[in-house]
């Protein structure tokens, strides 16, 4: 069983106290965000983990951590993108704070275990496409020796973001806007000796040497545990993903990054009520499981 933590949320920076006391109890409950009262039960112990996938903006508060994951596989999806506190506001300052992060990170793990995560690109008449260029070289030069791979994608449309794209005048460029972007980014990353994969996107970018990305990738746990892993694809994700299949541990609507393109993120009154709710001593990330609920237990 591989374990993302998590799609939903950014556990690194904002819930690494809760992680690690589950993993030293062993397992997290986890709402079906489809049915909150069907809660499953998900070993977090050794023998029944793969491996951890950990998305993150920030991976600084679990940096001097990271032994306590030594007896499983692990690596991180770490998102830089150049975007500034009108768009995130909730993350530290790139070039001073979180860029030194990511090579820390790298130093400590390998450059094959930290991906860079170049997404959403977000194209507005401010950030248009020689924005991203200029912003993309920028930031490759300073990841390109602590890293191997760049995942980049185009950013989708959700209704909880209606508002936000509005008010930033977000552009929906064209398929031969993105190939046209995506191509200039993949030259810049070349030039870096940098692998580029795109995240979900319908477009053949194969011609510019860009690949379909495995963002829960067995390939690269099975190369930790020397190994191979019995899973298949997840049929769960968008048609274009090459994700295998993997269990979440977030929840929605639970992220103070504050990223104006979420999509994990259901509206500002749901997003306090939650962080509200968060005990790091609770089983589950927001709240605790009441009389009401059916917990069964998640099998490997």
């Amino acid at each position: 069983m591989i374990i993302s933590a998590s799609r939903r949320t950014d556990i690194p920076a904002r819930y690494a106290d809760w992680f690690f006391r589950r993993l030293r109890e062993g397992f997290a409950l986890v709402r079906n965000p489809m049915n909150p009262r069907q809660v499953s039960r998900v070993s977090l112990l050794p023998q029944d983990v793969d491996g951890f996938v950990f998305w993150t903006k920030d991976s600084r508060p679990m940096l001097e951590r990271l032994d306590a994951l030594k007896d499983y596989a692990f690596y991180f999806q770490f998102t830089l993108t150049p975007y500034g506190r009108d768009i995130e506001p909730g993350l530290p300052d790139k070039m001073g704070e979180l860029v030194p992060a990511f090579q820390r990170l790298a130093d400590k793990l390998g450059p094959q275990r930290v991906i860079w995560r170049y997404d959403p690109i977000l194209l507005t008449p401010d950030l248009d496409r020689d924005f991203h260029c200029r912003a993309f070289e920028r930031l490759a030069r300073q990841l390109a020796a602590y890293t191997c791979r760049c995942t980049i994608s185009f950013l989708d449309y959700y209704r909880c973001m209606a508002k936000a794209a509005g008010e930033m005048s977000v552009d929906w460029p064209s398929p031969a806007g993105q190939e046209g972007i995506a191509r200039q980014l993949a030259e810049i990353a070349q030039g870096y000796g940098l692998a580029m994969d795109a995240c979900a996107e319908a477009l053949d970018l194969a011609p510019f040497g860009i690949g379909q990305a495995h963002c829960i990738d067995a390939g690269l746990l099975e190369r930790q545990l020397g190994r191979p892993l019995p899973v298949s694809r997840d049929r769960n994700q968008r048609p274009r993903c090459g994700c295998a299949q993997s269990v979440d541990i977030g929840a929605y609507s639970t992220c103070p990054n504050g990223c104006r393109y979420c999509y994990a993120n259901h509206g500002p009154r749901q997003l306090a009520a939650n962080t509200a709710a968060h005990d790091s001593f609770s089983p589950m990330l927001i709240g605790r499981p009441g009389p009401e609920d059916k917990i069964t237990q998640r099998r490997p």
